[in-house]
């Protein structure tokens, strides 16, 4: 092996990893064309339907976003009428997040996603399990 092996793409794990979600991003689009949503604000909408309000701090750190992203994504989703924000009124420095009615009643249109999603991957329910596992550990290896 030559020293400079290391710098060919077909050697690179970043590579396939980022392949793979710009196209998993991709399938994603036409489902989410039809809920009016990009996949970042259709994140953090799994987010409010699991726990209906969360403190902007909070949600940035679960999604992995930083506050330049996250912001502007929530006034859109605040304009949609998916979500209010509101200053936390014991310490006016916290943002809150809740979900709206409107924001609730997207979550039966949203139901169907995943499960058309998962067609769309041809691997195993192990594999996927184990895949999930893996992204996961590198998940914390970059993040935690």
């Amino acid at each position: 092996m030559d020293k400079y092996d290391a710098l060919k793409l077909d050697n690179q794990v970043c590579f396939p990893l980022y392949a793979v979600s710009k196209g998993i991003v991709s399938h994603y689009q036409p489902y989410l064309d039809e809920i009016g949503l990009t996949y970042t604000q259709y994140i953090v909408m799994m987010v409010m339907w699991e726990k209906k309000e969360a403190n902007v701090k909070d949600l940035g750190a679960k999604l992995y976003l930083d506050s330049g992203t996250l912001t502007p994504l929530l006034k859109k989703l605040e304009a949609k009428k998916l979500i209010k924000r509101t200053r936390d009124k014991k310490d006016e420095r916290n943002l809150i997040i809740s979900l709206t009615s409107e924001g609730e009643a997207l979550k039966e249109k949203a139901v169907n996603i995943p499960l058309a999603m998962a067609k769309c991957l041809h691997i195993s329910e192990e594999e996927s399990k184990n895949l999930y596992i893996i992204l996961r550990k590198l998940m914390k290896d970059f993040y935690e």
